[in-house]
């Protein structure tokens, strides 16, 4: 998971606002290239995500405000808010037409867009392939996504998401190459893989492969791709190609993010996941052994039902206990028609409570991550580059800001001097 987010992406007399995860991201790019494609003008899209009430609200609200702002323009909603609720959306008079997450992947479905189903959606559960769509690019040049999986066969008690995405599918490693080629033809320098549960990547492909063996296959193939980036991990189905990959592969970049939820294991258990919080300090323990400037980011839930002070305790500890620096904190929101809804809830304003705390907990960790950096001379990727400022990320994936000018999409040597509570700040070295 992780947290909304928004961006648009124009295309023609289109525009797509995408809410939610690295995966909506690629996707609305698809949906962006697909409706171009098929002659579609003067309407605006919007992906929508499903992680959290918040997130549903946001896209309500997103919704009101693209219809005051476009008159005549129809708005099409789609994403796993649209999958799982569609009824929503459908009873919204602003919204023209709702398509499910599978039909917003299909040329058809926008050759289509004016029939009279304001309501678009097939059982995703159905779902047994993940078709690949070659993209030019995204937003800028610097940093692309490349969709390896979808999908989910893990049902937590909190989550929605396997019924916005289905079962777990796997992308052919021949189709994750040409997409990837592409995009280095295309100028990007630094390819992120996503999706919904990567390590669960290959089960449901001939001879099985892993997501590590994947990798490792992707890399030896194009050996002009020099960086690579991973979206969520399970820290208990890491292969052991993959492991090796971590302490061997420099083009793997040394930023590792884990979809971790908690660090109690009464919670972790009622959360139905997979691993304890022994098999999360083991993952960080064995990665910086073989890693040893690796930095790790985490999903964590504040205020899961039936969560005591001692068991919080237990998720702000494990903080520190794991190093983590990059905190994706989500204020925990039932979910209908999940188990967890049905547990005893915890008060809206000891949630609120929990959830500022490990806020506040992350903000050390990333100052301590921060403090490493000094004087160190960093690679850094470009991102933005206006008004003398470039702006961009280090190998770790921290957030850096350099008086000057450099072109986007390059790679720059630079000395960290400082930070903020929220960037470091440096110079060419």
């Amino acid at each position: 998971m992780s947290l909304p987010n928004q961006a648009a992406v124009q295309a023609t007399t289109n525009q797509v606002i995408t809410l939610g995860c690295r995966l909506n991201t690629y996707e609305s790019k698809v949906i962006s290239d697909l409706a171009a494609q098929a002659g579609v003008g003067n309407t605006v899209f919007i992906n929508t995500c499903a992680v959290t009430s918040e997130a549903e609200r946001q896209a309500r609200q997103t919704i009101r405000k693209i219809y005051r702002e476009n008159p005549g323009a129809q708005i099409i909603v789609t994403g796993c808010s649209a999958q799982i609720n569609p009824s929503q959306y459908k009873s919204m008079p602003e919204v023209s037409k709702v398509i499910g997450n599978e039909e917003k992947m299909q040329l058809n479905t926008y050759m289509n867009l004016h029939s009279a189903d304001k309501v678009v959606v097939s059982d995703i559960m159905e779902i047994k392939e993940t078709a690949a769509h070659l993209v030019s690019g995204f937003d800028g040049k610097a940093r692309a996504f490349v969709q390896v999986q979808n999908g989910c066969d893990h049902r937590c008690t909190f989550c929605t998401i396997p019924f916005g995405r289905g079962n777990s599918r796997s992308v052919a490693i021949g189709e994750i190459t040409a997409q990837i080629r592409k995009l280095l033809e295309n100028g990007y320098l630094e390819i992120v893989f996503t999706g919904v549960d990567i390590t669960a990547y290959g089960a449901d492909l001939p001879g099985q492969p892993t997501l590590g063996q994947m990798i490792r296959r992707v890399l030896a193939l194009i050996p002009e791709l020099k960086r690579l980036r991973l979206s969520s991990l399970d820290p208990v189905e890491i292969d052991e190609d993959l492991w090796r990959l971590i302490g061997e592969e420099p083009r793997l970049m040394p930023h590792l993010h884990l979809s971790l939820q908690a660090g109690d294991n009464m919670i972790l258990k009622r959360m139905k996941r997979r691993h304890l919080r022994e098999d999360a300090i083991l993952f960080s323990n064995r990665a910086k052994t073989l890693r040893p400037d690796v930095v790790f980011g985490a999903d964590l839930i504040a205020g899961f039902p039936t969560e005591t002070d001692e068991m919080f305790e237990n998720s702000l500890r494990i903080v520190d206990e794991c190093d983590l620096t990059y905190l994706h904190v989500f204020p925990y929101s039932p979910r209908p028609g999940t188990p967890a809804a049905r547990m005893p809830q915890l008060k809206g304003n000891i949630i609120k409570d929990r959830a500022r705390q490990l806020r506040l907990e992350g903000e050390k960790a990333l100052s301590r991550t921060f403090g490493r950096f000094m004087g160190q001379t960093v690679n850094v990727l470009v991102e933005e580059s206006d008004g003398g400022i470039i702006k961009g990320k280090t190998d770790h994936f921290a957030p850096i800001q350099i008086s000057g000018t450099a072109s986007i999409a390059t790679v720059i040597a630079i000395k960290i001097t400082d930070s903020t509570h929220q960037h470091l700040i440096g110079q060419h070295s």
